[in-house]
């Protein structure tokens, strides 16, 4: 869990770490420098599968991103943003899937995810895939996510990888700020398909604080150039026009997220107009 000046919503996203059906874990919170109570909360957890780390500069989000790769120490391996929840059943549910898949067909496991406002209610849910369980095609998969314009394999915390298959992608590649859990979902489905999970078990939050929130502006721009980077590399057949599309519709998308934010912060600001 990567966290920086994050203590508005960390303990609540910690509880819902610690809260796991799934016992058999270890949650690395590593502070990135924070300059609030972050090393105060996570000192009065007494769990013992609680780790915390704190960088001696502050390193960035890519920085940090790459910190928890590297301290990871299990089989498998989620990068859990500060604000946002798991459901009790996440890991188990997620974890289940890549026990079945002994021939290591998978590259990642991810589903459908609510979106929550600061207080932790439900705005709207996110399902990308449909309302069954299955087995999405890695191709299918990235070719989705371009003509729709977004990611719409979700959040890190919405997803779970092998660690060894983290190892070898490799960093995370903070080029294109707003893209740069795409970019890694796109490089680990080279290595295999994805697997959809049609029940909401993790909730995005919507805050004033939220990099994506702060960020929003320039994520038109940088899709364009992301999805070109990945049209340009055949091994990924991704077509002219499915950029085009892409890009046309990654524009209407910013629009649209930018006015959800605004109304959403406005209304946290000034209650329920």
């Amino acid at each position: 869990m990567p966290a920086y000046n994050g203590a508005a919503h960390l303990r609540a996203a910690i509880d819902s770490v610690l809260a796991q059906t799934h016992a058999d874990f270890e949650l690395v919170v590593i502070d990135d420098n924070s300059s609030d109570a972050t090393a105060e909360i996570v000192a009065s957890y007494a769990d013992p599968r609680l780790r915390y780390l704190r960088n001696a500069r502050n390193l960035g989000p890519q920085g940090n991103w790459n910190r928890c790769r590297d301290e990871a120490r299990g089989k498998y391996f989620k990068l859990m943003p500060q604000d946002d929840l798991l459901e009790a059943d996440c890991l188990a549910s997620q974890v289940a899937v890549f026990e079945q898949d002994a021939q290591q067909r998978l590259a990642l496991v991810f589903g459908a995810r609510d979106f929550v406002d600061a207080d932790g209610r439900k705005i709207m849910q996110r399902a990308a895939f449909g309302a069954r369980d299955r087995h999405v095609d890695a191709h299918d998969l990235i070719v989705s996510c371009i003509r729709k314009g977004t990611n719409l394999i979700g959040e890190p915390g919405n997803v779970l990888i092998r660690r060894e298959l983290a190892e070898r992608i490799g960093p995370f590649d903070g080029t294109y700020g707003y893209m740069i859990d795409l970019d890694y979902w796109f490089r680990a489905l080279r290595a295999g398909d994805g697997y959809y999970l049609a029940r909401p078990l993790s909730s995005f939050r919507i805050s004033q604080g939220s990099w994506s929130v702060a960020i929003g502006e320039a994520q038109c721009a940088e899709f364009a150039a992301f999805a070109r980077k990945y049209q340009a590399l055949p091994e990924y057949r991704i077509g002219r026009a499915e950029l085009a599309l892409g890009i046309g519709v990654a524009k209407i998308n910013a629009r649209l997220r930018q006015v959800v934010y605004w109304w959403l912060l406005r209304r946290q600001r000034y209650g329920n107009l």
